[in-house]
C-alpha cells in the first residue's frame, strides 16, 4: 500500500467531494440533455424498436435475452432502454438524462474505489476530475445507443469496489490467523465476493468488452493491493476462476451472436496482418487522442491498409513505453499497473477480432483511460514530494488541464444535438466515407429535405457501391420522392447483396402498395415474417394489403397479430378498428379508437375515425 500524505488524511471528508463529483459532472453534461436521438444505432436500441418501446414487462425481459440488438447480447442494457421508454417515452430528453446520470454516477464511483483501494483522497479526486470532463468520453455519454458503455462501467466499478472489500477482509481474516492459539479459518465470500461476481455478472450483460476484468483484478493485485508474494499467484489467479469462466462464456456467446449477425469481418477480407497493423495505430492513436483530445469523430473508416512507417512509428513507440514502465516497476509500480490496464482493457476492440468498418472508437477508451489516468496523477504527485514548488506547477497544470477538457468537452456535446450536426462533423474530420454520407442522408430525410438526400446517398454509393444499405437508404429517399420505379430498382439492388434484408423487403412491399401493386407488396411482406415472425410492423402491413384487397377478415388477423407482438401499437389499433367498422363491428372498432388514442392523444385519424363510428352508432337503422 502507498504511503499517503499527511494532508491527505487530515483534509476535509470525502462526501463533499463525491458531491461535487456528482454535480459538476451533471452541469457539465446537461447540454446532453437537449440532444435528438441520432440516426446511428439508436433505431435499433429504441426509436425503432418495438420491445424497447413496450417499456418494463416480463414478456420484454424474456425478449431481452432472447434477441441481440446490433449483433451483441446485451439484455441488461436493453432493460434500462425499457425502463427509459417506459418513463420518458420517446422524448429524448429523459435518455440522455439517464446517461448523465451513470456517468456522473461512474465518476463519483472512480473517487470511491480509489479511495478505498489507497487512502488518497486528493489523489483519487484527481483522477476522478479528469474522468468525468476527458472530451473522449462524450460519445460514450451523449450517444443513446451507447447506454451500454456507461452501464457496463457501472457495474465494472461496483465489482472493483465489493472486490478491494473482499481482498481487505480476506487480509484482515488472514492477520488474525496468524495470532497463536487461532485456527486457519477461510474467507467469507458472501458480505463481498459474491457480489462483486454479481456485479460483474451484470457489466457482462450490459457491454462484452468487461471480459477483460478478471485481468484488471490481477493488476490490482500488483498494485496498488501489494498481493503479489512469492509463491502466491496460483493462489490468486484461481480466486478469480469464477470470473475468468465468466468471461469465458460471454467471449464465446458475443462471438456466435457476431458471426450470426455477420458483423465479423472475414479473414480473408482482412488478413492478419492488416489487423495486426491497424491495433499497433489505434493504441498510438487512442494515446494522440487522450493527450491531445481534438478531431473527435463518431465514425473512424478502416483504411485499406496502414503505411508502412506509420506502423513502425506506432509500434516502436509501443514498445519503448512499455520499456520504461517496466523499468520503473520497483519504484513506481502504478506506471506499469496503468499501461497494461490501457492495453490489455483495449484487446476486445482493437481490432485483432474485426467487428464492424471502423478502425477504432472514442468509445473504447472509456474504461481503458483509466489506465493513463491514474498513473498519471500519482506520477505527478510523486514528482511534488519534497518539492513545495513543484506543488503550485503541477496545480496550476492541471487546472489548465481541466479547464481545457472542459471546452473541449462542451464543444464536443455540440455536434451530438442530432443526426446532421453529427455526421457533417465526422465528414469534416476524417474526409469522405460511405457511413457519414448515409446517416447524413437519413438525417436530411427527416428534414423533410429530399433531394439532398438523394445527392449525399448517390455519393454514398459512389464510394461503396456493393453496400447493401446505400441501395436501400437511396430506394428509401426516391420512394418519398414519389420516384416509385427508381426506388424498386434500389431495393432489388440490396436484396440482390443480401437476400436476407428483411427491412429492404419491408419497403419494397411498401413501394409496391403505393403503386398499387397489392400481390407483389403482400409477397415481400410474407417474406418479412419467415425472416422475422415477430415483426409488428410486418403484420401491419400486410393488414394494410389485405383489407386494401377486400379481405377484412385476413386484415383484422394481421393487425391483431400485430397487436398481440405490441400492444402499444397505436395505428395497429386505429386499423384495427377501421376494419372492424367496415365489418359492421362498431362497439369493438370504438374501442380500438379509443385505445389508439389513448395511447396517442394527438392522433387526428383516430379521432376523424372515432367520430364517425359514434355518429354511425347513434343513426338509426335502416326501416
Amino acid at each position: 500500500m502507498p504511503v499517503i500524505h499527511e494532508s491527505e488524511r487530515r483534509s476535509l471528508p470525502g462526501w463533499p467531494l463525491v458531491w461535487l463529483l456528482l454535480l459538476g459532472t451533471v452541469a457539465l453534461y446537461w447540454p446532453a440533455t437537449g440532444c435528438a436521438f441520432v440516426n446511428f444505432d439508436d433505431n435499433l436500441y429504441v426509436t425503432a424498436n418495438a420491445a424497447a418501446q413496450s417499456g418494463l414487462s416480463l414478456a420484454g425481459l424474456k425478449w431481452d435475452f432472447i434477441h441481440p440488438v446490433a449483433s451483441n447480447w446485451h439484455p441488461v442494457t436493453m432493460l434500462s432502454h425499457q425502463w427509459d421508454c417506459q418513463w420518458f417515452g420517446l422524448h429524448p430528453r429523459g435518455h440522455h438524462w439517464t446517461s448523465v446520470l451513470l456517468h456522473a454516477l461512474n465518476v463519483a464511483l472512480v473517487f470511491g474505489w480509489l479511495r478505498q483501494l489507497t487512502g488518497a483522497k486528493w489523489r483519487s479526486f484527481g483522477v476522478a476530475v479528469l474522468f468525468a470532463v476527458h472530451p473522449l468520453h462524450v460519445e460514450s455519454v451523449a450517444w443513446v445507443a451507447e447506454r451500454k458503455d456507461v452501464l457496463s462501467a457501472f457495474f465494472g466499478l461496483l465489482t472493483l469496489i465489493f472486490y478491494a472489500r473482499y481482498t481487505r477482509q480476506r487480509a484482515a481474516r488472514e492477520g488474525s490467523d496468524l495470532e497463536p492459539g487461532r485456527r486457519p479459518k477461510p474467507p467469507d465470500l458472501v458480505p463481498n465476493y459474491l457480489p462483486a461476481l454479481l456485479f460483474f455478472t451484470l457489466g457482462l450483460m450490459c457491454k462484452a468488452m468487461l471480459v477483460t476484468w478478471p485481468f484488471v483484478l490481477l493488476l490490482l493485485d500488483y498494485w496498488p493491493l501489494g498481493r503479489f508474494q512469492p509463491g502466491r499467484a496460483w493462489g490468486l489467479v484461481r480466486e478469480k476462476i469464477p470470473f475468468i469462466l465468466l468471461s469465458a462464456l460471454m467471449c464465446v456467446v458475443t462471438l456466435l451472436v457476431q458471426q450470426h449477425a455477420g458483423a465479423v469481418a472475414a479473414a480473408a477480407s482482412l488478413p492478419p496482418g492488416a489487423r495486426i497493423a491497424n491495433a499497433l495505430v489505434s493504441y498510438y492513436r487512442y494515446l494522440g487522442k487522450f493527450c491531445l483530445p481534438t478531431h473527435l469523430a463518431v465514425f473512424y473508416p478502416l483504411p485499406a491498409h496502414w503505411p508502412v512507417a506509420g506502423v513502425l512509428t506506432a509500434g516502436g513507440w509501443l514498445a519503448a513505453l512499455s520499456v520504461v514502465f517496466f523499468g520503473l516497476r520497483w519504484r513506481q509500480p502504478f506506471w506499469l499497473m496503468g499501461w497494461l490496464w490501457f492495453l490489455g482493457t483495449l484487446v476486445p476492440v482493437i481490432g485483432l477480432v474485426q467487428v464492424g468498418e471502423q478502425s477504432m472508437a472514442d468509445r473504447y477508451a472509456y474504461l481503458p483511460s483509466l489506465g493513463i489516468l491514474i498513473p498519471v496523477v500519482w506520477g505527478a504527485a510523486a514528482l511534488t514530494r519534497g518539492r513545495p514548488y513543484a506543488i503550485l506547477v503541477v496545480a496550476v497544470v492541471g487546472a489548465a488541464v481541466v479547464l481545457l477538457d472542459t471546452a473541449l468537452t462542451r464543444r464536443q456535446l455540440g455536434y451530438w444535438r442530432d443526426s446532421e450536426a453529427l455526421f457533417r462533423h465526422d465528414l469534416a474530420i476524417v474526409g469522405d466515407n460511405h457511413i457519414a454520407r448515409n446517416n447524413l442522408g437519413a438525417a436530411l430525410v427527416e428534414k423533410g429535405r429530399i433531394d439532398e438526400a438523394i445527392l449525399q446517398y448517390q455519393a454514398a454509393l459512389r464510394l461503396q457501391p456493393e453496400e447493401p444499405s446505400a441501395h436501400f437508404s437511396l430506394g428509401n429517399a426516391l420512394s418519398q420522392a414519389g420516384q416509385f420505379d427508381d426506388a424498386i430498382r434500389q431495393y432489388q439492388a440490396a436484396l440482390r447483396r443480401q437476400p436476407d434484408y428483411a427491412e429492404a423487403m419491408k419497403n419494397l412491399g411498401g413501394t409496391y402498395y403505393k403503386q398499387g401493386n397489392l400481390a407483389g407488396a403482400i409477397t415481400q411482406f410474407q417474406a418479412v415474417l419467415q425472416l422475422q415472425a415477430g415483426d409488428p410492423t410486418a403484420h401491419y402491413n400486410l393488414g394494410k394489403a389485405r383489407f386494401k384487397q377486400g379481405d377484412t377478415n385476413g386484415a383484422a388477423l394481421e393487425y391483431q397479430a400485430a397487436l398481440h407482438l405490441n400492444p402499444n401499437y397505436a395505428e395497429a389499433h386505429n386499423n384495427l378498428g377501421y376494419t372492424l367498422q367496415a365489418q359492421g363491428h362498431l362497439d369493438e372498432a370504438i374501442r380500438q379508437y379509443e385505445e389508439a388514442l389513448r395511447l396517442n392523444p394527438d392522433y387526428a385519424l383516430a379521432k376523424n375515425n372515432l367520430a364517425a363510428a359514434q355518429a354511425e352508432k347513434k343513426r338509426p337503422a335502416n326501416p
